[in-house]
């Protein structure tokens, strides 16, 4: 994790502690639960028999600063497990926390004091509270214990905090910011996508509009792709319980998967993730080191458990596609190969105008259970992938234990127009799931030999990409890319058959257009035209039926008067260049 980014979550981690502090000295009842430092800030679930409300934001936001003027260092003790179960004897939270990590085989507890107030944490935290200087909260939702519904529900506040009033000040006018240009306040005026709670929460319907914007990044990723030689599948969307079996995703991924489907005689699963159907179809035939590198991508929709409480517009979903490929190479390839998903990754980011972006390397954590294949094979791909971001020059941070249960990762973190960082795809490199189908390719010895599989999703799904660029752009697309590019604007009916002849003209040119035959005044027509962010708007009068001109419009205001023939010329060449 990058420098800044430690310091940060320590930073949030402590302001957490302190809200919890004046939390239990404003209302000694509570009994806390959890309060982890999240993206932005931090929140505190617990359990209190009064529901909190604006008033008392206010008033715990003044017990915070309290606390924050003594200036306290945060003290870290391990305690046994005994001496916590007795500090906790009354929170049945931390009680039920304790009795987790002993079945997890923990011998001590971690605990941070500050003053005379101590909480069961494992860290990190800031040495002292006299670092932050500006504190927030921002909102009280609900939670259930453990993100689980069959648990009760929990309050939850959630907060930001800096170094100085200013820092604050600044975040709070991008945030203003950013909920303007929110996917989903965008999604719902742009008509983009729809979430219908009679389909269900976490699956989104794509509007004309939205699906148009879908169609085209796909349609940019599947040319970009054909340079670089990959072939197309297509795979079900179940799959039977042996295939996830030995994927490995029944033992490691099962929390995040579906409850199983009986069809005749055998148990099916709603389908994770791709990568088991592509392995199939590289195992359906003898391959050679001739036939490799095998690059097979699909836009292949996925299914995923996301907790209710975690859904968010298009930036969380449980339906998503993902724009997923799978290069079976040798050993020898793997860091050519992960140099041209490097390249494509570059290339995309700095048409969609998201050229700063920097990676995040998941490594294996040495001590935990969850990783299959053997370490020696980890550290090689772990190696491999640091060489090639050295060789390519990319910024890139190490985050030790976040690596796919088969192999490390490769994440791509790019920043939007508001500054703001998001996480897209993900390249990873796997040793372990040809093993475990029994992978095999013939090289140049005549020797059976075991490929290696380079797992990538450079916009990690269309739906969490989309979102992110529907607030990136704010919904004024580029003309490539926006749904409905020229609005046709006659100023009465009268001057409608050249309206439509221009029309056809465009439709010819491939050009997305509509005519606007409504009712309405030629000001109110041009106002809509703007609030759908359409790039262009054509009005149409006398003049501009004698002299075959149409009047032009941009969404920024300019006008002006231009020959038919020469705005396709300008338009066409302008979404060739995607400018």
């Amino acid at each position: 994790m990058e420098k800044n980014e430690e310091y940060m979550e320590k930073f949030w981690h402590t302001t957490a502690h302190v809200f919890a502090n004046a939390l239990t000295e404003t209302f000694p009842t509570t009994k806390l639960a959890i309060g982890p430092a999240i993206e932005h800030g931090f929140y505190y679930d617990f359990d209190l028999d009064k529901n909190l409300d604006a008033k008392d934001l206010k008033v715990l936001e003044e017990k915070m600063r309290e606390v924050l003027k003594r200036k306290e260092s945060m003290i870290q003790k391990s305690v046994s497990v005994s001496e916590a179960l007795e500090l906790f004897k009354n929170n049945p939270y931390k009680t039920e926390l304790i009795n987790d990590l002993v079945e997890e085989g923990e011998k001590t507890i971690s605990t941070y004091t500050n003053g005379k107030f101590i909480d069961m944490c494992k860290g990190p935290h800031l040495e002292s509270t006299k670092e932050i200087g500006a504190i927030k909260l921002l909102k009280i939702s609900a939670a259930y214990w453990k993100g689980n519904e069959k648990n009760k529900q929990l309050q939850r506040v959630y907060g930001i905090s800096f170094k100085t009033q200013k820092e604050l000040e600044e975040w709070i006018e991008l945030r203003k910011k950013a909920e303007e240009n929110s996917n989903i306040k965008l999604g719902k005026e742009l008509d983009l996508y729809m979430i219908n709670d009679m389909v269900g929460r976490g699956l989104p319907i794509w509007c004309p509009n939205g699906a148009m914007l879908r169609m085209q990044l796909q349609d940019l990723l599947v040319k970009e792709q054909l340079k670089q030689e990959y072939s197309f599948i297509i795979t079900p969307h179940i799959g039977r319980t042996e295939l996830f079996k030995t994927s490995g995703h029944l033992a490691n991924y099962k929390e995040m998967m579906y409850a199983p489907i009986q069809i005749d005689e055998d148990e099916y699963y709603l389908k994770p993730m791709n990568c088991p159907f592509h392995i199939t179809y590289y195992a359906k035939d003898p391959r050679s080191y001739r036939d490799l590198p095998l690059r097979l991508s699909e836009m292949g929709t996925v299914y995923r458990y996301e907790k209710s409480g975690e859904l968010s517009g298009l930036l969380r979903v449980r339906g998503f596609t993902q724009d997923d490929a799978h290069i079976f190479c040798t050993p020898e390839q793997v860091k050519e190969e992960f140099k041209k998903v490097f390249d494509l990754v570059t290339k995309i980011m700095g048409i969609l105008k998201l050229k700063d972006f920097r990676v995040r390397v998941g490594t294996r954590d040495p001590n935990s259970s969850k990783y299959v294949g053997e370490e020696k094979m980890w550290e090689k791909a772990t190696q491999e992938i640091i060489e090639v971001l050295k060789e390519k020059g990319i910024n890139f941070v190490v985050n030790p234990g976040d690596a796919a249960f088969y192999g490390p990762k490769a994440d791509i973190i790019v920043k939007d127009a508001l500054g703001r960082e998001w996480q897209t795809g993900t390249i990873q490199l796997d040793y372990n799931l040809p093993e475990r189908f029994n992978l095999e390719y013939a090289g140049s010895d005549g020797q059976k030999h075991r490929p290696v599989m380079i797992h990538r999703a450079p916009f990690g799904s269309f739906e969490r990409f989309t979102g992110i660029i529907i607030e990136h752009f704010g919904g004024n697309f580029p003309l490539w890319l926006s749904p409905e590019q020229v609005r046709i604007i006659p100023i009465s009916e009268k001057f409608m058959e050249y309206a439509k002849q221009v029309k056809t003209k465009l439709l010819e040119a491939e050009i997305r257009v509509k005519l606007d035959e409504r009712n309405e005044t030629l000001g109110y027509k041009i106002r809509d035209a703007q609030k759908n962010k359409t790039p262009y708007a054509l009005i149409i009068g006398a003049k501009e039926v004698e002299n075959k001109t149409i009047s032009l419009r941009d969404r920024k205001g300019k006008q002006e008067t231009i020959g038919l023939e020469e705005f396709l010329d300008k338009i066409v060449k302008e979404i060739k260049e995607k400018n």
